[in-house]
């Protein structure tokens, strides 16, 4: 079973207590117009652009579906999903929606120590983005020196204030004495980065600097990064937040509270530089677009765009500089299965002047006509540095086949041979050869991969992914799969109720499979997982619901609830009028679909013992092994005439 680690933070009580008072209608009502359609509602879906709508939310199931691009969930899920949180993060949010106290478990001192500095930076920060802004505004010196300066470059009221700009006087201690004076310690000022001790005493950090409030996805203020006001030798372009509880360089890209929407409607993010690329870009209306600061691409922003969208495009200088910036960390973007396209702005221009000369719409343009793969564009320089060089051209070849082995996923492989060819042409080497030397890089990377396993104790099993899709030809029937998921519907919305006198739908359900041997014929082991669930709770004597598994702590088996409890069709409301009397709806006709899904996986088990029996029989057997084998056989027929007999399926002779 899988845990959500975090999870064990808040106690079950909270948890159950939020999901008690959600409203599914209200909350994806909050971000969608929805619009009542018999006992669902519907509208567009908010995780793809559709003008037709095909997205429904059921409040009697408390799901939401897509039938458009697939995404479902519960509510919980939604805030996940739309707002991009952690679970823990959507249940603070739940809960601070409807007023539900949040009660934490039992943790270490140690933690409890961390989260109440974390909390206290969050508060202090607020404080400080709040100062800064009125600085730029309101004193003399900020709207002199830094709002002139920001006008000047373009920026606008709406963009200063959406993205919370601010200045820090060009004074020793203003901020240090304005944030003492509200009871901030000096430790706390500090542990920031807002202040630094200078002879004993406190200092600002940021004088006299544009400021740029950082925040995570929630939409707090982990972090600032501060700015010169033109060019200046005092100090460097920029300074940022020393990492802290709430700041670690590595795992933030500016800007990305903004754009996750976007970035998920458009599914591409643009990637550049620099904190005013991302202001100059969202303000002309490119809004899918994040900053990385400066800094080589790390595994945790990678995964930080990824949950957004598999297409990175890097935009960034088109100097020396810029190239290399480029490049940096790439490799990595492609190990994490990520589309990776780079476009070089010209003219040494940046993303911030060039959308301000161009404008957006050229600006869009000019992207989508210069976009370059990225392991074409890696070549293209290469071989531009390595001129005539041979012994350089050695090392390109070697460098371009490493990073072509990184596409090493199953569905890249048509990718990674279709760059071979590319790349052999350009290179002018022998397209066998390449590839001999890609699978050469692969080898190694696996077989460093084992003996890093070994050296760490870790017994690693390194499933064949040829041998799974081979048995799945064979074996997964789509059918037997649909049989499957209709017993486990059926024991989750109507387990609970009467069979007959004597046992529920579940105890009739699990005496069934136990009886007749029927276990091995659920081939999904999430379904195996929810029957097993259910099985745990009703023998405790519980009555389970769907909103046990709807809200269940196994984010898989939950996931698995919603698809199994989601009907894309209904009765329209105006069948009545077409229709005499009352129609009948499933939960009336309960028993003849419970009875139906147990005939037809009692069906499977006869086919396959059937098939059992065939095999026995084409061995070498004596007389008397073939006589009892025969008459098996003739047994296992009849058994199935009568099955199919059950479930109105005719045999054609």
């Amino acid at each position: 079973m899988i845990h959500n680690p975090q999870s064990n933070l808040i106690s079950q009580q909270t948890i159950q207590e939020i999901q008690n008072r959600i409203d599914i209608h209200d909350i994806v009502g909050s971000f969608v117009k929805l619009k009542r359609r018999g006992t669902n509602y519907i509208g567009n879906c908010p995780f793809h652009n559709e003008k037709t709508p095909s997205f429904t939310v059921s409040p009697s199931k408390e799901i939401y579906k897509c039938f458009g691009c697939g995404k479902s969930g519960n509510a919980i899920g939604f805030v996940m999903e739309h707002e991009k949180y952690s679970y823990v993060e959507a249940l603070r949010w739940l809960a601070a929606r409807y007023n539900v106290e949040v009660e934490e478990t039992e943790t270490s001192p140690e933690y409890r120590e961390q989260q109440q500095l974390a909390d206290s930076l969050h508060i202090l920060n607020q404080f400080a983005a709040k100062y800064f802004a009125s600085q730029l505004k309101e004193s003399e010196e900020g709207k002199n020196n830094a709002l002139g300066y920001l006008k000047e470059r373009g920026f606008n009221d709406e963009t200063i204030e959406r993205f919370q700009l601010g200045y820090c006087l060009n004074q020793r201690d203003a901020f240090a004495r304005e944030a003492i004076k509200n009871q901030y310690s000096q430790d706390l000022l500090k542990k920031s980065g807002l202040c630094i001790e200078r002879d004993g005493q406190l200092a600002d950090n940021y004088r006299g600097r544009i400021i740029f409030p950082i925040h995570n996805q929630s939409g707090k203020i982990i972090g600032f990064g501060a700015r010169v006001i033109g060019s200046s030798d005092r100090g460097p372009k920029y300074i940022n937040t020393p990492e802290n509880e709430l700041y670690i360089k590595s795992r933030i890209l500016y800007g990305s509270y903004f754009a996750r929407h976007p970035i998920d409607k458009a599914d591409e993010c643009f990637l550049v530089e620099g904190y005013t690329d991302v202001t100059a870009m969202h303000q002309a209306g490119i809004e899918n677009v994040v900053a990385s600061g400066g800094t080589s691409l790390t595994p945790d922003q990678l995964r930080l765009v990824k949950k957004y969208t598999n297409n990175l495009t890097i935009i960034y200088d088109g100097d020396a500089a810029g190239i290399k910036a480029a490049l940096r960390g790439l490799d990595l973007a492609i190990e994490e299965g990520l589309n990776v396209q780079l476009v070089l702005i010209p003219d040494k221009e940046d993303p911030d002047s060039y959308v301000k000369k161009v404008g957006a719409d050229a600006f869009r343009e000019f992207v989508k006509a210069n976009k370059k793969e990225f392991i074409l564009f890696q070549l293209e320089v290469a071989l531009k540095d390595a001129g005539n060089d041979s012994n350089q051209k050695a090392a390109v070849v070697n460098q371009i086949a490493e990073s072509i082995s990184k596409l090493s996923r199953t569905e890249d492989f048509t990718r990674q041979q279709d760059y071979i060819k590319r790349c052999a042409a350009i290179l002018k080497v022998d397209e066998q050869g390449l590839t001999a030397l890609v699978n050469k890089f692969s080898k190694d990377k696996i077989g460093k991969e084992e003996k890093r396993a070994q050296r760490d104790g870790i017994d690693q099993v390194i499933p064949s992914e040829t041998q799974d899709n081979e048995e799945a030809g064979i074996d997964l029937l789509f059918k037997d799969e649909l049989n499957e998921q209709a017993v486990i519907r059926t024991l989750i919305e109507f387990g609970g109720l009467a069979w007959d006198d004597e046992q529920s739908v579940a105890s009739f359900i699990f005496n069934e499979i136990e009886q007749d041997g029927l276990e091995d014929l659920f081939d999904n082991k999430l379904l195996v997982g929810v029957l097993n669930a259910y099985k745990a709770m009703h023998q405790q004597g519980n009555n389970p619901t769907e909103k046990n598994f709807l809200y269940h702590e196994d984010p898989q088996i939950g996931q698995m609830a919603v698809s199994l409890l989601t009907e894309k069709h209904e009765i329209s409301p105006n069948w009545s009028k077409f229709y005499k009397g009352e129609i009948p709806q499933r939960a009336d006709l309960y028993k003849q679909e419970v009875r139906s899904s147990m005939t037809y996986l009692k069906l499977r088990k006869v086919k396959r013992l059937i098939i059992e029996n065939q095999a026995d029989l084409e061995k070498d057997n004596n007389e008397e092994d073939t006589m009892i084998l025969l008459q098996t056989h003739l047994h296992l027929k009849q058994a199935e005439m009568e099955l199919m007999k059950a479930i109105g399926t005719v045999i054609f002779r």
